[in-house]
């Protein structure tokens, strides 16, 4: 990679990092985790990005917020975020963002059906590390968190999964090259 290309990744890391905090103040607000559109920013950047530079976009993202930067659903920011129900979800993000990555690359490429693969892949993790740290906080079973936090999630999360695995095989190459 030419110093050229390094740069742009580097710009496109601080792109992806300003459209993640965007789109996670576009929200439902229910109770006790907000729909957003931050996992279909997260999509994208491991999308576009691949697992290197998705997972450093996003890791940026949860940096800022930890420091206080409004950057979470319904502009909080801060290590409460965190500590709070929907911490789980949110500290997947990065994480999501590299499996994207690390899954279209391996299967290889990111094509639609590899990235809907790719993103099947991230979102099971996030609703696993999501829901565990929800039932330990709640002290809830497994059916009533999922009942609170997964089931009004699956509509949406179809659309932004389908949508995203559109964007990135439509255009991935003219954002990134041959990256």
């Amino acid at each position: 990679m030419n110093q050229n290309s390094s740069i742009r990744m580097q710009v496109l890391c601080a792109l992806f990092a300003a459209v993640t905090a965007v789109c996670s103040q576009i929200t439902i607000p229910i109770q006790p985790v907000p729909i957003t559109l931050g996992t279909f920013a997260v999509l994208m950047a491991g999308g576009f990005l691949g697992k290197r530079y998705g997972f450093l976009a996003i890791a940026i993202y949860l940096l800022l917020g930890m420091a206080g930067v409004p950057v979470f659903s319904m502009m909080r920011g801060g290590v409460a975020v965190l500590a709070g129900p929907g911490g789980g979800f949110i500290m997947t993000y990065p994480f999501m963002a590299f499996l994207v990555g690390f899954v279209a690359e391996k299967m290889g490429g990111f094509n639609f059906k590899h990235m809907i693969v790719a993103s099947l892949c991230a979102n099971v993790l996030c609703y696993s590390v999501g829901i565990g740290w929800f039932m330990f906080l709640a002290g809830t079973g497994i059916w009533p968190s999922l009942v609170m936090c997964m089931f009004p999630f699956l509509p949406g999360d179809l659309a932004k999964l389908l949508l995203a695995s559109f964007l990135v095989s439509k255009y991935r190459r003219r954002l990134v090259g041959n990256y």
